[in-house]
Protein backbone atom coordinates (compact mmCIF):
# COMPACT_ATOMS: atom_id res chain seq x y z
CA UNK A 1 0.00 0.00 0.00
CA UNK A 2 1.09 3.60 -0.74
CA UNK A 3 1.83 6.13 1.97
CA UNK A 4 -1.05 7.99 -0.25
CA UNK A 5 -3.72 5.46 0.06
CA UNK A 6 -3.71 5.10 3.99
CA UNK A 7 -6.65 5.80 5.70
CA UNK A 8 -6.77 7.39 9.56
CA UNK A 9 -8.66 3.79 10.02
CA UNK A 10 -5.42 2.35 9.90
CA UNK A 11 -3.58 4.17 12.21
CA UNK A 12 -6.38 5.43 14.55
CA UNK A 13 -6.14 4.86 18.21
CA UNK A 14 -9.64 2.73 18.76
CA UNK A 15 -9.80 1.89 22.46
CA UNK A 16 -11.25 5.73 23.76
CA UNK A 17 -11.91 6.90 26.62
CA UNK A 18 -15.25 8.47 27.34
CA UNK A 19 -17.56 10.31 29.74
CA UNK A 20 -20.67 11.67 29.46
CA UNK A 21 -22.67 15.01 30.65
CA UNK A 22 -23.60 12.98 33.94
CA UNK A 23 -19.73 13.03 34.48
CA UNK A 24 -17.56 15.77 36.39
CA UNK A 25 -14.25 17.74 35.97
CA UNK A 26 -12.52 15.54 38.73
CA UNK A 27 -13.36 11.98 36.71
CA UNK A 28 -12.04 13.17 34.02
CA UNK A 29 -8.99 14.08 35.67
CA UNK A 30 -9.07 10.64 37.08
CA UNK A 31 -9.15 9.39 33.40
CA UNK A 32 -6.64 11.12 32.18
CA UNK A 33 -4.55 10.15 34.84
CA UNK A 34 -5.38 6.18 34.59
CA UNK A 35 -4.88 6.50 31.21
CA UNK A 36 -2.23 8.55 30.54
CA UNK A 37 -4.10 10.50 28.19
CA UNK A 38 -4.63 14.14 27.06
CA UNK A 39 -8.44 13.60 25.85
CA UNK A 40 -11.38 12.35 26.33
CA UNK A 41 -14.74 12.01 24.70
CA UNK A 42 -18.20 13.78 26.08
CA UNK A 43 -20.98 11.19 24.56
CA UNK A 44 -24.53 10.91 24.91
CA UNK A 45 -25.01 7.21 24.49
CA UNK A 46 -23.08 6.18 21.90
CA UNK A 47 -23.34 9.94 20.18
CA UNK A 48 -20.04 12.08 20.19
CA UNK A 49 -21.20 15.60 21.56
CA UNK A 50 -17.50 16.94 22.45
CA UNK A 51 -14.22 16.39 24.16
CA UNK A 52 -12.39 17.41 26.82
CA UNK A 53 -8.64 18.19 26.15
CA UNK A 54 -6.06 18.46 29.35
CA UNK A 55 -5.93 21.76 28.32
CA UNK A 56 -9.69 22.30 28.72
CA UNK A 57 -9.45 21.45 32.51
CA UNK A 58 -6.79 24.34 33.05
CA UNK A 59 -7.96 27.14 31.19
CA UNK A 60 -11.94 26.30 31.32
CA UNK A 61 -11.85 24.45 34.74
CA UNK A 62 -9.37 25.28 37.28
CA UNK A 63 -7.61 28.65 36.13
CA UNK A 64 -11.48 29.76 36.46
CA UNK A 65 -11.92 28.09 39.73
CA UNK A 66 -14.23 25.78 39.31
CA UNK A 67 -13.93 23.21 41.87
CA UNK A 68 -13.32 18.95 40.92
CA UNK A 69 -17.46 18.28 41.12
CA UNK A 70 -18.16 20.59 38.10
CA UNK A 71 -19.64 19.59 35.33
CA UNK A 72 -18.09 17.70 31.94
CA UNK A 73 -20.29 20.40 30.15
CA UNK A 74 -18.35 23.19 31.66
CA UNK A 75 -15.23 22.36 30.23
CA UNK A 76 -15.76 20.69 27.19
CA UNK A 77 -15.38 21.77 23.45
CA UNK A 78 -18.47 20.95 21.69
CA UNK A 79 -18.81 20.67 17.14
CA UNK A 80 -15.42 19.85 17.16
CA UNK A 81 -13.48 19.08 13.80
CA UNK A 82 -14.18 15.24 13.44
CA UNK A 83 -12.88 13.25 10.36
CA UNK A 84 -14.23 9.89 8.60
CA UNK A 85 -12.11 6.62 9.42
CA UNK A 86 -11.60 6.78 5.45
CA UNK A 87 -10.00 10.41 5.48
CA UNK A 88 -6.36 9.95 4.18
CA UNK A 89 -3.49 10.34 6.53
CA UNK A 90 -2.14 13.35 4.77
CA UNK A 91 -5.51 15.17 4.67
CA UNK A 92 -5.51 14.53 8.35
CA UNK A 93 -2.57 16.28 9.13
CA UNK A 94 -3.84 18.82 7.10
CA UNK A 95 -6.94 19.18 9.22
CA UNK A 96 -5.09 19.57 12.16
CA UNK A 97 -2.44 21.97 10.92
CA UNK A 98 -5.65 24.42 9.60
CA UNK A 99 -7.16 23.93 12.75
CA UNK A 100 -4.43 24.28 15.23
CA UNK A 101 -5.18 21.12 16.50
CA UNK A 102 -3.44 18.10 17.53
CA UNK A 103 -6.35 15.41 18.30
CA UNK A 104 -9.20 14.60 15.95
CA UNK A 105 -12.27 12.69 16.68
CA UNK A 106 -12.90 9.72 14.11
CA UNK A 107 -16.28 9.46 13.30
CA UNK A 108 -18.64 6.33 11.42
CA UNK A 109 -22.55 6.95 11.23
CA UNK A 110 -22.51 9.47 14.21
CA UNK A 111 -20.27 7.12 16.50
CA UNK A 112 -16.81 7.42 17.77
CA UNK A 113 -15.15 4.67 16.27
CA UNK A 114 -11.40 5.97 17.23
CA UNK A 115 -9.10 9.18 17.68
CA UNK A 116 -5.97 10.21 15.55
CA UNK A 117 -3.04 12.04 17.79
CA UNK A 118 -0.52 14.37 15.94
CA UNK A 119 1.93 11.72 17.83
CA UNK A 120 -0.47 8.47 15.81
CA UNK A 121 0.42 10.09 12.32
CA UNK A 122 4.22 9.11 13.37
CA UNK A 123 4.30 6.17 15.59
CA UNK A 124 1.74 4.04 13.80
CA UNK A 125 2.02 5.13 10.66
CA UNK A 126 5.65 6.05 9.76
CA UNK A 127 4.34 9.53 8.52
CA UNK A 128 7.26 11.26 10.10
CA UNK A 129 6.95 14.43 7.77
CA UNK A 130 3.57 14.57 7.82
CA UNK A 131 3.35 14.67 11.41
CA UNK A 132 6.24 17.22 11.67
CA UNK A 133 4.70 19.59 9.15
CA UNK A 134 1.58 19.22 10.84
CA UNK A 135 2.93 20.15 14.31
CA UNK A 136 5.36 22.55 12.89
CA UNK A 137 2.26 24.49 11.63
CA UNK A 138 0.08 23.60 15.15
CA UNK A 139 3.61 25.02 16.99
CA UNK A 140 3.82 28.07 14.95
CA UNK A 141 0.31 28.76 15.13
CA UNK A 142 0.49 28.83 10.90
CA UNK A 143 -2.03 27.21 8.42
CA UNK A 144 -1.69 25.42 5.76
CA UNK A 145 -4.50 25.71 4.22
CA UNK A 146 -3.80 26.20 0.29
CA UNK A 147 0.10 25.63 0.48
CA UNK A 148 0.20 22.60 -1.72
Amino acid sequence: MRVADHKVKDIMSKDCVTVTLLDNVFEIALKMKEHNIGFVAVMDGKKFIGGVTDRDLVIRGYAEKHSGSTAVETVMTRNMTTIDPNTSVDEAARIMASHQIRRLPVIDNGELVGIVAIGDLAIRGGFESEAGEALSQISQGKSLVGSH
